[in-house]
């Protein structure tokens, strides 16, 4: 698309300039009344507006016509992942209730906790995909309550153990936005340490901390944190993008982030919530 507006802006400068040069060499031979220049520089106008008009249509018509298509697809794509999902649920449910049998229970609930992992990654895909097409609403929640439910999640790992100290805290932000971002942090906090080790989560004076005890990072490494791609360990699972997308979404919404690491010490990620806190 950048090629093709810049053709399209040295296509109509160079149209433009043409036609201005010559009307002016056209006034300046006949020497034409003040009346006609001003009706020649109308003209110039009016061909100016049309001719930016033609080349942006053929531009963007077409990309136009490959979003609907696009955003059509995606529309009947979701509504159909959504029909399986709902019915793995309604089904895992209704065997539930007539059944005793200790193990069968425990594979229901298994395939239960599957198709809410399946029903978050859902919700997530719908979010990206409506974060593309248009803006995502402001929601109002308690951050405790949000940070409770995503801790419970990632304590069904039976890796880290958790310590979370957050009072009642209200916030008015993009909430699915927000999990994502808490969910990127606490990953690396876990593939960064041992396991078993503490990670702590706090909130003081509107400033929420994520604390590990793991393998740390060097000042050099700190500089290079945020860029797309870049892994501490290249040995870890994960393709390096996660504090890059934490970075643009705070970039975002207004929420302040700071990193400080040692070597061998541990990373604290510290999030200024200041400017979303109701």
């Amino acid at each position: 698309m950048r090629k093709e507006l810049l053709l399209a802006g040295v296509i109509y400068f160079v149209t433009m300039f043409t036609l201005l040069l010559s009307i002016y060499r056209f006034v300046e031979t006949w020497q034409l009344s003040t009346l006609n220049v001003f009706v020649a520089g109308g003209l110039v106008l009016l061909v100016a507006v049309g001719w930016g008009y033609v080349l942006t249509a053929l531009i963007f018509a077409p990309s136009k016509k490959m979003e609907n298509t696009l955003s059509d697809l995606t529309h009947n794509i979701i509504h159909e992942l959504n029909i399986p999902l709902a019915t793995i649920k309604a089904n895992a449910s209704m065997l539930k209730k007539g059944m005793e049998d200790e193990k069968s229970l425990k594979r229901l609930g298994r395939i239960e906790d599957a198709s809410v992992r399946l029903e978050k990654l859902y919700n997530e895909l719908v979010y990206s995909i409506r974060k593309e097409m248009h803006s995502i609403e402001k929601e109002r929640f308690y951050l405790h309550a949000l940070l409770e439910e995503r801790i419970a999640i990632f304590e069904e790992q039976g890796r880290n153990r958790f310590e979370l100290g957050v009072p009642q805290y209200e916030i008015e932000v993009d909430k699915i936005g927000f999990e994502q971002m808490f969910d990127n942090l606490i990953s690396n906090a876990m593939k960064y340490s041992e396991k078993e080790s503490l990670i702590s989560i706090v909130l003081e004076d509107n400033t929420l901390s994520i604390i590990d005890r793991g393998v740390g990072m060097s000042s050099t490494e700190l500089l290079q944190v945020y860029e797309r791609y870049f892994q501490v360990d290249e040995q870890k699972e994960g393709v390096g993008i996660g504090l890059n997308l934490v970075k643009s979404y705070c970039d975002e919404v207004g929420i302040g982030i700071h990193i400080y690491s040692e070597k061998n010490e541990g990373t604290k990620v510290m999030l200024n919530l200041a400017t979303i806190h109701i």
